[in-house]
């Protein structure tokens, strides 16, 4: 009799503590996640205004995410990326004509608020996969430079547009906001870490991230030194002139369109993340 009433004991036992760990599995709240990406990024603007995806450059992020529940998280983006096009992949006469071309470093700082279609718990295989929507605000740095006669030329500081020539168009900055909008997927590794899969679309508030906005104004607003010779301005405000000839360079008539101020550029993201999960367990409720 004791022996039975030590087993029946035992078993129950066995069961409660079984019992007790699932609820504890099932309260374990994700707080958050941090993590790393890479990608490329890809420029659209007055240089590609095909929206051809052909030139791809390097990209690099990190990231923290607050989450407020299994479906809502905001999340804190900084990013480095490389963007860069040329006139001479362009498919229009008058473009490869232009034959403008630029190259800049991105610094992006963003904040993005986080929307998974379904239960994501870490962890947990009916709940361990979804897709997401992201929207943010965020500001980036750039500054676009040309290479002439194989040197390194920041096109910012030489007034290509006119800038510096006192007619009335102002200097642009290096500093311009985006609003970053994409989806991903996220699936669960384990209860510790995650991957992911995202496209970010960045919409900008500059027209200079290509160096290239309205018309083109006079080559005399380059005036050479006193020896005799143009500044490299000369040469990077209108560079047709290797394609046509001097003669017949696009800005001997003043006021030809150069770009387009009608449209912001923009550039796009594509990267894949890994992320660590921060957690706690909460103690069940009594019943």
């Amino acid at each position: 009799m004791n022996t039975r009433f030590l087993l029946l004991v035992a078993f129950m036992t066995l069961i409660a503590t079984a019992s007790q760990s699932q609820i504890l599995q099932k309260s374990r709240s994700l707080d958050g996640e941090y993590g790393i990406t890479i990608g490329s990024a890809h420029y659209f603007g007055d240089l590609n205004t095909e929206a051809a995806i052909n030139r791809p450059k390097p990209a690099l992020g990190a990231f923290f995410r607050k989450q407020f529940g299994n479906y809502i998280g905001l999340r804190l983006t900084a990013h480095y990326a490389q963007l860069g096009y040329s006139d001479v992949y362009s498919e229009n006469e008058y473009q490869k004509a232009r034959n403008l071309s630029f190259n800049s470093d991105i610094w992006e700082l963003a904040v993005h608020g986080d929307f998974n279609f379904f239960k994501f718990v870490p962890g947990d295989p009916e709940h361990g996969f979804t897709p997401y929507v992201t929207l943010g605000v965020g500001m980036f740095t750039y500054d676009p430079y040309a290479y002439y006669k194989g040197k390194k030329e920041y096109l910012r500081p030489l007034g290509t547009e006119g800038q510096n020539a006192g007619i009335g168009r102002k200097e642009y900055g290096t500093m311009a906001l985006c609003i970053p909008f994409g989806v991903g997927i996220k699936y669960s590794i384990n209860n510790r870490a995650n991957i992911s899969f995202e496209i970010g679309h960045r919409f900008t508030t500059t027209d200079y991230l290509d160096d290239v906005s309205t018309t083109f104004v006079s080559p005399s607003l380059f005036p050479a030194d006193a020896g005799g010779t143009p500044p490299s301005s000369y040469y990077l405000f209108d560079r047709s002139y290797e394609v046509l000839g001097m003669s017949n360079r696009l800005s001997n008539v003043v006021g030809r369109q150069r770009g387009w101020n009608k449209q912001k550029d923009q550039y796009v993201i594509a990267e894949v993340g890994i992320s660590f999960n921060l957690s706690t367990y909460r103690c069940p409720t009594a019943l």
